[in-house]
């Protein structure tokens, strides 16, 4: 059972953890991330582009000249692929991109992403993440203090925390409920509040 230090923001220690096995000591399983991680991106794709064929641009489908005696090629209608403002040929059409993964896979996936990052030393677990005002300086300094240049902060639910991320390219925060691989993997480290580690734990030990 992993065991990890508990800081507070000036990287005191006040404490330790011990984490679940079964979400923060679980084999690694690298070959389930791009599985999961192709299927998350997939998913964000609107899938919504679209060109007109033939049959739907706006013109005649009167023949444009006879057939002989103009010395130019045959030609049918101006809706042609062959004419300016013509249809378009096997153009893109609207289509789902979305790629099913059991959810076993999307889990069994994430558990070993959280267990890679324990075992490298890259995880840091605060008692609290309580910040008076939303200041992008305060994690600049917090990122200093550990650290880390590239971080996911999770917390159950923090807005303070989350605006304070926003303008910094190289941090993130998440909800406890959002967590996922991608972003698991993007960022070198994690920053989890107790609180986000209980509710964690809870949903991927159900």
């Amino acid at each position: 059972m992993p065991n990890l230090d508990v800081f507070d923001l000036g990287r005191k220690k006040v404490g330790s953890i011990d984490l679940s096995d079964a979400v923060f000591g679980a084999e690694s399983r690298p070959h389930l991330y791009h599985q999961v991680v192709r299927a998350q991106l997939l998913s964000k794709r609107a899938g919504t582009s679209k060109t007109k064929k033939r049959g739907e641009v706006s013109g005649s489908t009167r023949k444009v000249y006879r057939q002989k005696g103009t010395g130019r090629a045959r030609h049918g209608d101006s809706r042609s692929p062959l004419f300016k403002r013509g249809g378009t040929v096997f153009g893109p059409i609207p289509k789902e991109w979305d790629v099913k993964v059991p959810k076993k896979v999307k889990r069994a996936a994430l558990v070993s992403a959280l267990s890679d990052r324990v075992r490298e030393g890259h995880v840091w677990i605060l008692d609290k993440a309580e910040l008076e005002q939303a200041k992008t300086k305060r994690i600049a300094e917090l990122m200093a203090r550990f650290e880390v240049g590239s971080v996911l902060f999770v917390d159950v639910d923090n807005r303070n925390l989350s605006l304070s991320c926003r303008n910094l390219p190289t941090a993130k925060y998440l909800s406890s409920r959002g967590l996922n691989l991608f972003d698991v993997l993007k960022y070198d480290h994690l920053i989890l509040t107790k609180g986000a580690v209980e509710a964690i734990e809870g949903a991927l030990t159900t």
